[in-house]
């Protein structure tokens, strides 16, 4: 179990956890650098509404193949 260190409520992180699975933040945009787990980690609702609220939010979508 982490705590967020913005709002210091309680989550599950799979990185600092050991889980066998992705962490949950893996499915958003990477648009902020990850940090040292489990410091730094914030909770899936502060996260989310970091990534709502920029402006470079959008997803990557990958370049399609060079034939």
């Amino acid at each position: 179990m982490s705590i967020c260190t913005r709002c210091g409520a309680p989550f599950g992180c799979a990185m600092a956890d050991g889980g066998a699975e992705p962490c949950w933040c893996t499915a958003l945009p990477a648009i902020v650098p990850v940090p040292d787990v489990p410091a730094g980690c914030w909770c899936p609702a502060c996260l989310e509404r970091h990534v709502a609220g920029r402006s470079d939010a959008t997803p990557e979508v990958p370049a399609p193949p060079l034939n």
